[in-house]
């Protein structure tokens, strides 16, 4: 898979992109990762990839012409993906979509963003990893960088460790523990140590249930709920297989409001989607399909 990074830091996303498990996949061949700097493509002595804004106002703007000559140079894979505040949120799903093309390419807004030109013109879509404010889209890259390269078939070590963790399907992933068996008094529950493979599946399955209706009810509100059977058994898995009592973690300082509470018991629980939330750890809007914007604009075209 190619992923092509514009940027006004390439150092910034170079030094992630060749660290750790992302590294190690560049240099198998796995990840092809192209970081540009869009620097190069200003003909001033000073490089010079920003101007005032029209109309006035606070900050500067990055130019169209450097990521315009860096597109039609470059010809990076498309989509072309503008990291902003008003694209589709980055979650497991949407990561998994990226992850299931040949190639995309992400566009980094600096100061008060992109001539819009670019925007409407030249990126086939925006994407974004939350709502919060960062100073540029160095940071979101490397974001969908790790979310979606771990998810390439062969980055990961153990293939199945990607369809175990939080929001592979919806839930937050089931409590881990390793060695020793026994650590301050607090021991590992008897389930995970008696070998018997179908059991620690079911506990893990229902610990996982128990954990999301702690922490992130809002993951199964989302589905509608849960059926009575599933319901039951996710309140059941606090008894640890039949070992030692285990309660799922809460988030520090976070107290329940008034009236809330496990979604309701309703429907089936099927397949739940994760919403705003990826593994990675984030939250972030393409029109279409990311397929179909590919066969919109081929490489090198601008959107309309």
């Amino acid at each position: 898979m190619r992923i092509d990074v514009l940027t006004i830091f390439p150092d910034l996303v170079e030094g992630f992109a060749d660290a750790s498990l992302l590294g190690r996949a560049r240099r198998n061949g796995l990840l092809d990762v192209r970081v540009h700097d869009l620097r190069d493509a200003t003909e001033d002595v000073h490089r010079t990839v920003d101007d005032t804004p029209f109309g006035g106002g606070a900050g500067m703007v990055l130019q169209p012409e450097p990521i315009w000559a860096t597109v039609e140079r470059e010809a990076p894979p498309r989509p072309l993906l503008l990291l902003g505040p008003g694209g589709r949120p980055l979650d497991q799903a949407y990561a998994r979509e990226l992850a299931d093309l040949d190639g995309f390419s992400l566009l980094c807004g600096r100061y008060e963003g992109v001539d819009e030109r670019v925007r409407r013109h030249l990126c086939d879509g925006e994407l974004s990893i939350g709502d919060y404010v960062l100073a540029g889209g160095e940071v979101a890259a490397m974001v969908v960088l790790e979310a979606v390269g771990r998810l390439v078939p062969g980055v990961m070590g153990n293939a199945a460790s990607a369809g175990e963790e939080s929001f592979s399907d919806g839930l937050l992933e089931y409590p881990q523990y390793t060695k020793p068996a026994e650590v301050r008094g607090l021991a590992v529950p008897e389930v995970l140590r008696s070998g018997d493979h179908g059991r620690i599946a079911r506990w893990r399955r229902a610990q996982a249930l128990h954990r999301t209706l702690a922490d992130r009810p809002d993951l199964l509100a989302a589905r509608g709920g849960l059926s009575v059977t599933t319901a039951s058994t996710a309140m059941s898995s606090a008894r640890g297989g039949g070992g030692a009592a285990v309660r799922a973690p809460r988030r520090p300082g976070r107290r329940a409001a008034p009236g809330s509470g496990p979604p309701p018991v309703t429907g089936s629980i099927g397949p739940v989607a994760g919403v705003g939330d990826f593994v990675a750890s984030g939250r972030g809007r393409v029109s279409s399909s990311l397929h179909e914007q590919r066969r919109s604009h081929p490489r090198g075209a601008p959107a309309g």
